[in-house]
């Protein structure tokens, strides 16, 4: 009798299982209030900061919201060179680039590459948790496709420079031209702003002030994007570049 109750006990689990999984994927938050509402904290900033006071620490959080005319076009140029340079042409989904990194993935045998789109990692950032599983990827792409259709990419942009992480503590454009360079967003180069872009992928282990061999290589590559995207004025010449880069990298 316990034998026979076995499968349908497993049965009633796996069923639940799938429940519950479908029931976290397919509920999304509404994010119209998005459009005029700024977002004042995120879930990632509540993570981060619950898992300092786990540790009986306290983590200081800097952010000062800043519209999306009040930030350099050079870094807004920047991160979308860094971040997601097909940000104009898809929506919400950069589908070439996911199915790259799953490709990635499966090569690896774990979820290594993200590939995710600007408005994806708003999506993440503000709703879900930086925990790599299929389910929260696929939650991702459903809260990005939701933020395409009610805000538009220049909201999106903005909120996105705005509670991006540039280092422990510090969010946004503002927050981190002023901790880096003493400056407002608005004031940066264009050397400053791929500098700040380069170490998005990771801006805990990375400084925009402290040159490493990866930092070097990911700043000149943006350098070389702007460039020949035809963004970066002609007059900012190779010599000239060397010597903000060079600046920056002695920087403390």
């Amino acid at each position: 009798m316990i034998t026979r109750s076995i499968p349908a006990a497993l049965t009633v689990i796996t069923g639940s299982a799938v429940l519950l999984a479908a029931a976290y994927v397919l509920w999304l938050p509404d994010v119209r209030p998005l459009k005029t509402k700024n977002p004042g904290t995120t879930s990632f900033m509540q993570i981060a900061e619950h898992k300092a006071a786990v540790k009986g620490k306290k983590l200081d959080r800097n952010m000062v919201w800043t519209g999306l005319d009040g930030i350099s076009g050079h870094l807004r140029h920047a991160v979308l060179i860094a971040e997601d340079d097909n940000f104009y042409r898809h929506k919400g989904v950069d589908w070439e680039s996911t199915r790259l990194a799953l490709k990635a993935d499966l090569k690896a045998g774990r979820m290594a590459r993200g590939g995710s789109t600007i408005t994806q990692q708003v999506a993440r950032n503000l709703y879900l948790s930086p925990s790599k599983n299929p389910l929260r990827k696929i939650k991702e792409i459903l809260i990005a496709r939701k933020l395409e259709k009610a805000l538009g990419k220049r909201r999106i942009l903005e909120i996105y420079l705005n509670i991006a992480e540039w280092g422990k503590g510090v969010y946004g454009a503002q927050a981190a031209s002023m901790s880096y360079f003493g400056k407002n967003a608005s004031e940066l180069t264009p050397e400053e702003a791929a500098a700040l872009a380069a170490v998005l992928p990771s801006p805990r282990r990375y400084s925009p002030v402290k040159g490493t061999r990866f930092m070097e290589k990911r700043k000149n590559q943006i350098i070389s994007r702007m460039k020949a995207s035809g963004y970066l004025p002609e007059e900012a010449d190779e010599d000239d570049l060397h010597v903000v880069l060079e600046a920056i990298t002695t920087s403390t």
